[in-house]
């Protein structure tokens, strides 16, 4: 990127911000054999975090891609979800998508799987998930939110910030843009 660009929430890239704030942590691209794949259609994607944990359930995920996804500024926040890895069911698909994207959220980020990705893919949001199956999660009202949660070397907290692209995903407890 040519130095006289300005570095917005559109073309930013990755490297390009970890370059610059080397302080940044960053998601390993591979976590005990999984890696992140990006399912939705915007291929970059960045915001204020808000942390949800939830094991094969996605109670809270629903309920907090319902609820208004701007931050102060009213920019997109970004939903990061420790659902433990687990490959076994979705935590994501496409109508609760819909209603990220009428809520104004930047993005979801998915320690776990999503599905209905093809329609996903035509969706104005980001997703990046390990991977994609067709069994959607149980609902039995569990789930934390705002709680520490760590996975690929990251230690991400609400109220941090994370970017995403297709080189990878960077987070900080400032925002870089």
């Amino acid at each position: 990127m040519s130095e006289a660009t300005t570095i917005d929430k559109k073309n930013f890239v990755t490297c390009d911000l970890l370059d610059a704030n080397p302080e940044s942590q960053v998601c390993l691209p591979n976590i005990e054999g999984k890696s992140f794949y990006s399912f939705g259609g915007k291929d970059k994607f960045c915001g204020e975090i808000v942390t949800v944990k939830c094991f094969e359930d996605n109670s809270r995920v629903k309920e907090l891609l319902n609820s208004d996804g701007k931050d102060t500024d009213g920019n997109g926040k970004v939903l990061v979800v420790d659902g433990g890895g687990s490959m076994r069911c979705a935590l994501l698909g496409d109508m609760i998508a819909e209603s990220a994207i009428v809520n104004g959220w930047a993005g979801v980020i998915i320690y776990g799987c999503v599905r209905d990705v093809d329609d996903m893919a035509q969706m104005d949001l980001g997703v990046m998930a390990l991977g994609c199956i067709p069994r959607k999660s149980n609902r039995r009202n569990e789930g934390q939110t705002d709680l520490e949660i760590s996975f690929g070397d990251l230690t991400l907290n609400s109220g941090m910030f994370i970017y995403a692209d297709n080189n990878g995903m960077i987070a900080s407890d400032n925002p870089l843009i």
